[in-house]
């Protein structure tokens, strides 16, 4: 025990096997949900919804077992939420492209993405990001998460008259979501640890005995097939003969690099791991990405990433790769317990994420907002990310204004030369992603 505490840092990091198990329990129950949301997703494509769990679940463990021992960061990785939607309702439902060739898009993405992060481009990319503008990605991420939170526990709802609006006080699920963020708050207020975790299982034992939340049928289950998407990836390569083809390639590569850049950028400035506006192992972790995206495709999911509920198990003490190596470890477990996670609702994890959304906009802070050449793409960034619903195109927002502001202010030769570079391809980017 004692080797694997060294191996992990503890003394350093001032954590411990408690800490940081809970963290990664905290972590996974935070995000358990992508087990049932992206077969739902990609189901809608013709997919198998079984084989699609499965290859979710493995895939998501090997992320985070990869993101623990090799990075040795507590940032999870598993199908991305956002990048599915993509996958089903653009590429295949409204390209009318076929599933097995979108899972052959994915593995060339992957391939290219493996090299890109061999070449260390992507660590070059990140590391050349302005202080301002990480603590921009942040914050916007933490409202995000936070809208994420308050649509998915009723608090906020879609509304013809005004967009968005306060969702109905007679459903009974909103009041559960309201009962979880009123507990953490008071929680968290008070400096109890472990909070959040808490405060989720408050929530689902008032669910369970008001009957919000049914009870599980079964406990344990066998895990489903593999064989209707398992290699179905290579198989396909060979249909990715047409410019339409190669775009959508291109898009999964943009989309999944500025995701997971933003993420783990933002979650490493929360959990105090950036030095000298650089990220530390960067280059690990974006391997542990890129590797779990290559193999997730091979089993059968759209692109991995890295996940903003990792905060979650940051906010309770995660800081080593240990709490993500216990994140992975459920994700395995849950292959075979299965009917247990559908307890979890999102209105048992909205409170959680609501909570994490206040404590990453704390960054706001540190972004100098006497300066408007700062101050405007900061703003588009953090504004951007919830109201795109995307954190790609909130970072494009900003990332495209930037180089702009700045040479406005007479400031140009400041600007990294990378991020010229990323203001072209951030153009190219909005194009291509406004075009489908």
């Amino acid at each position: 025990m004692q080797q694997i505490a060294s191996f992990f840092n503890f003394k350093a990091l001032k954590t411990n096997y408690r800490r940081e198990t809970l963290a990664g329990f905290t972590t996974f129950i935070s995000m358990a949900y992508i087990l049932f949301v992206n077969p739902s997703v990609l189901g809608a494509t013709g997919m198998d919804k079984g084989a699609v769990f499965t290859a979710t679940a493995l895939a998501s463990a090997l992320g985070c077992l990869l993101m623990g021992l090799v990075a040795k960061y507590p940032i999870a990785i598993a199908p991305s939420l956002g990048v599915n939607a993509f996958f089903a309702y653009s590429v295949c439902i409204g390209m009318k492209i076929p599933w097995q060739t979108a899972l052959a898009g994915v593995f060339v993405a992957a391939v290219l993405f493996m090299i890109i992060t061999a070449l260390k481009l992507r660590e070059a990319i990140i590391n050349a990001i302005p202080r301002d503008l990480k603590m921009a990605i942040a914050a916007g991420i933490g409202l995000f998460i936070a809208f994420l939170g308050l649509n998915d526990g009723g608090l906020i709802v879609a509304n013809k008259s005004t967009v968005v609006g306060l969702g109905s006080l007679s459903v009974g699920t909103t009041w559960l979501t309201i009962f979880g963020l009123v507990i953490t708050a008071i929680l968290m207020t008070r400096r109890v640890p472990g909070a959040i975790f808490i405060g989720m299982v408050c929530s689902t034992l008032l669910g369970l005995v008001t009957g919000l939340i049914p009870l599980p049928h079964t406990i344990i289950s066998t895990a489903p097939s593999l064989q209707p998407t398992f290699l179905v990836a290579l198989k396909n390569i060979g249909h990715i003969n047409s410019l339409q083809l190669v775009v959508v390639v291109l898009t999964f590569l943009l989309v999944t690099f500025f995701d997971t850049a933003g993420t783990l950028v933002g979650l490493a400035e929360q959990a105090g791991f950036m030095k000298d506006n650089k990220m530390p192992r960067v280059g690990q972790a974006l391997f542990a990405d890129s590797t779990s995206m290559l193999v997730g495709s091979l089993l059968g999911t759209s692109p991995t990433g890295a996940y903003v509920e990792s905060s979650a198990g940051i906010a309770v003490g995660g800081r080593s790769g240990f709490t993500v190596i216990v994140t992975g470890v459920l994700f395995i477990v849950s292959l075979i317990f299965s009917p247990l996670l559908a307890i979890v609702t999102s209105q048992v994890t909205a409170p959680a994420l609501i909570i994490v959304g206040v404590l990453m906009a704390q960054s706001l802070r540190n972004i100098d907002w006497d300066k408007l050449e700062i101050a405007i793409p900061a703003f588009l960034i953090v504004l951007g990310m919830p109201l795109t619903y995307s954190i790609s195109d909130g970072i494009a927002l900003g990332f495209v204004m930037y180089p702009i502001t700045m040479v406005a202010a007479k400031r140009g030769k400041e600007v990294h030369p990378l991020m010229y570079v990323l203001f072209f391809v951030f153009l190219g980017f909005l194009w291509i992603m406004n075009a489908q």
